[in-house]
């Protein structure tokens, strides 16, 4: 401990074997160790844990100075220094070395026939990124720039090339229905109206799933992220409901109702992400990779209008399904309407804050589907519903900034279109396709036949992907061009992989936004979780393929 007076420092320090020999002999003596009473020094006492000595310090100037600079005559305790806190890492380690080693494995093989160099190095560069997105050894969005800072310093991409997405209209789109849905959960509107939907119909087990699967389907337009659905208002009510009718993982009673609502639920939120453009945020990116690839774009409406037959047949069937294979204990649930009766009352009268939030709601939806006839575009929708929200004070600037989950999502999508479309650019994707082509049409099959393999294998992949616009960004564009290749109309490949890319989601624990927090809920154990999201995507790609495919038929797809 170091004591401050107005001239003198005292430091205690540990007692040396030699001072204490020291002190020991002085004592024997019987003479008193002491201090000359010098200019400058001044003695102290010693204590038991160590020799307390004396530090001369420069002795204080006599000339007249301010008040300011004046040294108090009280004694201070000096802070001691912390010791040096331990080094640690800002990223796994392992994981960011296992995406650089892939990186520099790929750029060091020699390119094959057809590929050019810059191709093929890109390739490299965005494989790692891909890696790196699926293992997370640093957060997406540094991931991301960490990608496009390679792309640069080896030349493959100038820095307008590895930007040049960020221009895009689609990164800023989905940042912007971030924002947006902050409005919708702040203003209490999104519990309002799971709550309500509840209060009608959850009578029953398999009466109270229907009313949250709808209701999430509902919302699923107006909120772009199936992870801020299910975490963020779904979740927090199916699981307030299962306690409240008795079934909790830690009493050993989760098959009573709660793992039945949590497995539906996971379930259907895959299929509500896939029916609208702005329902998962990788949406967008699909359709910016498919605009790119086809020369055209999707439209908001085109591509609900295409998903609308698959996606109610499946979110009807889904909850029956499972009500067989996986049947709740309990199959009555009288007290869920009065749980979710008695939230509303809580909630009040409808706020003004929900109502402003309702009409701009209602103001951007209408736009992101009539808008493109009268020339206005998605952005243009957002920006004005969000700018409604931020003058009447629903959502603060601030609560924009500080949402990293926008930041990240416009900051790694936008560095994967850019690497993404300069591959295609570079002729990488043109050969791929070539190739696969060869393949896949070598086996003398129709266009229809042919899609469906490629369907199978683009679906099934999905295993190895923790995300799914990691899957899109890393094999949509490849696999679209297959499948035009191989005949199959543009605009139906483009939209079918679009949508099955949020349905792949359902076979895994980790693949889609909505898996962490029903899975890790502990009402389904995993192999039961994977077990039947397997089964689910059989049906789900016979309904895609076949209902789906003779809707697409009627409306004009091929």
């Amino acid at each position: 401990m170091a004591v401050l007076t107005r001239h003198h420092v005292y430091v205690s320090l540990p007692s040396l074997p030699r001072l204490k020999a020291l002190t020991a002999s002085a004592s024997a003596k019987s003479t008193r160790h002491s201090v000359p009473k010098a200019a400058g020094f001044a003695p102290h006492s010693g204590s038991r844990q160590g020799l307390q000595y004396l530090v001369p310090l420069r002795q204080p100037s006599h000339k007249a100075r301010s008040p300011q600079c004046q040294a108090s005559s009280r004694p201070v305790v000096a802070a001691s220094s912390a010791p040096p806190s331990e080094f640690k890492w800002g990223a796994d380690m392992k994981n960011l070395g296992i995406s650089v080693a892939l990186a520099a494995i790929v750029w060091f093989i020699p390119p094959p026939s057809g590929v050019t160099l810059k191709a093929w190095h890109l390739l490299a560069i965005f494989l790692g990124t891909i890696v790196g997105i699926i293992t997370k050894p640093l957060p997406l969005g540094a991931v991301a720039m960490m990608g496009l800072a390679a792309t640069m310093l080896t030349k493959t991409l100038t820095f307008a090339q590895a930007f040049s997405a960020f221009s895009s209209e689609i990164p800023w789109l989905i940042a912007i229905a971030f924002w947006l849905s902050g409005g919708f959960i702040k203003s209490g509107l999104g519990n309002r109206i799971a709550y309500g939907i509840v209060a009608l119909f959850g009578k029953t087990t398999l009466g109270l799933t229907y009313s949250l699967v709808f209701a999430e389907a509902l919302l699923a337009p107006a909120i772009p992220s199936v992870a801020a659905r299910a975490g963020g208002i779904f979740f927090p009510l199916a699981k307030a409901l299962c306690l409240a009718c008795g079934s909790d993982p830690a009493k050993g009673t989760e098959k009573k109702m709660g793992a039945y609502v949590m497995k539906t639920l996971f379930q259907t939120s895959c299929i509500s992400s896939a029916m609208f453009i702005t329902a998962m945020a990788a949406n967008p990116l699909a359709v910016n990779l498919a605009s790119e690839a086809l020369g055209q774009p999707i439209t908001w409406g085109a591509w609900a209008l295409a998903g609308i037959v698959p996606g109610l047949i499946c979110l009807t069937a889904a909850p029956l399904i499972l009500y067989v294979l996986y049947p709740p204990e309990t199959k009555d649930t009288p007290d869920a309407p009065d749980t979710a009766k008695k939230e509303l009352e809580k909630l009040g009268p409808l706020s003004l804050d929900e109502k402003i939030t309702a009409g701009a709601f209602a103001v951007t939806v209408g736009l992101w589907i009539f808008g493109a006839s009268i020339g206005i575009n998605a952005v243009a929708a957002a920006l004005l519903g969000l700018t409604i929200l931020l003058v009447t004070n629903v959502v603060k600037w601030k609560d924009c900034l500080g949402d990293n989950q926008a930041w990240d999502t416009l900051t790694w999508f936008a560095a994967l279109i850019a690497m993404a479309a300069h591959l295609n650019q570079f002729g990488f994707i043109k050969w791929f396709s070539g190739n696969v082509v060869n393949l896949v049409g070598g086996l003398g099959l129709s266009w229809q036949s042919s899609f469906g393999v490629v369907v199978l294998l683009y679906f099934y992949s999905h295993y190895l992907f923790a995300s799914g616009a990691a899957h899109i960004g890393a094999m949509y564009t490849a696999f679209l061009s297959v499948a035009t290749a191989c005949g199959t109309p543009g605009m139906l490949a483009a939209i079918a992989l679009g949508q099955l890319s949020n349905v792949m989601g359902c076979l895994s624990t980790y693949g889609i936004g909505s898996a962490p927090p029903y899975f890790g809920a502990g009402y389904v154990p995993q192999s039961k979780w994977y077990q039947l999201g397997f089964i689910m995507s059989v049906f789900y790609i016979a309904v895609w393929m076949f209902a789906g495919g003779a809707w697409w038929k009627v409306i004009g797809l091929w």
